[in-house]
């Protein structure tokens, strides 16, 4: 049988969680707890890496690999669903796997709690004092949603979606269909921002992708749009944006993501009134430590067994 030692970039509790569901099925597993960033110095009898983003917070790897990667290593799985943190060289060497779909239900409610916000003004509707003032709530029921990327996160948000009585258009770069009865494609990209009242991204970030939604594609808009940006935020031109936040063409912008991240201070996307700033949190949950583990787990399964894994980055 295949041995497994896990080195891991995970916290500890992350680490814990890995452990305690290794020893019903594979006791003689081990989780190795390793420093984040750039791998290097992995213990030599370690197999599996578990490994964070790297290109964060401002921080971006070397253009080549450190000396003796992969070391020992036969697999590599990234504990996020997107490669764009990760440097170039990493995709070169052993199979490496991502945790897509891990979060895809955590995203599809974040992202359907910001239609219910804008919706229904909150929390500008609660109040403080005896001067109370009806305002008229927007209803879901009826309404149209756009989503750009058809994935896992794509997949879940039509399905609640659908739900609440809310009409799905989407688009995705694959001609696969959909799979879900009810959400219609939409012709490219300006049909989904010219039928849409909410647009959710959730697409890759790639070079094809990169700053697709541009002024171009922002005139194209219904207007008063409630662009979400759940992804990534290179595939936004923040700059065109913001020129579209300031003559209405989008009534509301809720981004849990930026480029870069963080944004420098004092930047207008901040204090922008009709913009909505999250610290790239949607994805990460109470539950986080097992949506992470059944994600690696039932690969490593699959690992064992000599199985080609699947979620595949490089394969």
């Amino acid at each position: 049988m295949t041995h497994v030692i896990i080195a891991s970039q995970l916290d500890e509790d992350y680490n814990d969680v890995i452990r305690a569901r290794l020893r019903t099925a594979h006791p003689e597993a081990q989780v190795i707890g390793v420093p984040v960033g750039v791998p290097s110095d992995l213990p030599p009898q370690a197999n599996i890496l578990l490994l964070r983003p790297i290109n964060v917070r401002g921080y971006t790897a070397p253009d080549t690999p450190p000396p003796g990667w992969p070391y020992g290593a036969q697999w590599v799985h990234l504990v996020s669903s997107g490669i764009d943190f990760y440097p170039q060289w990493l995709f070169n060497g052993p199979p490496v796997t991502t945790s897509r779909g891990s979060a895809a239900d955590n995203l599809a409610e974040f992202a359907l709690a910001a239609i219910f916000a804008a919706s229904k003004h909150l929390p500008d509707i609660w109040v403080k004092d005896s001067q109370w003032n009806f305002t008229p709530l927007r209803p879901l029921k009826g309404t149209t949603l756009g989503i750009l990327g058809f994935g896992a996160i794509g997949e879940r948000l039509a399905q609640k979606a659908h739900a609440l009585g809310i009409k799905v258009v989407a688009l995705r770069q694959s001609p696969t269909p959909f799979g879900i009865d009810g959400v219609e494609a939409a012709r490219d990209i300006h049909d989904l921002f010219a039928r849409a009242d909410h647009l959710v991204l959730a697409a890759p970030l790639t070079e094809a992708t990169r700053h697709i939604v541009d002024r171009d594609v922002l005139g194209s808009a219904k207007p008063g749009l409630h662009l979400i940006n759940i992804a990534r935020g290179g595939l936004v031109d923040q700059e065109a944006l913001l020129e579209a936040l300031d003559n209405g063409q989008i009534g509301l912008a809720s981004l849990d993501v930026t480029e870069p991240e963080p944004l420098p201070d004092g930047h207008p996307l901040y204090t922008h009134p009709r913009v909505r700033l999250s610290p790239h949190t949607s994805a990460i949950s109470t539950d986080s430590r097992n949506e992470i583990a059944d994600t690696f787990l039932a690969n490593l399964e699959r690992y064992v067994l000599g199985v080609e894994l699947v979620n595949l980055a490089n394969g």
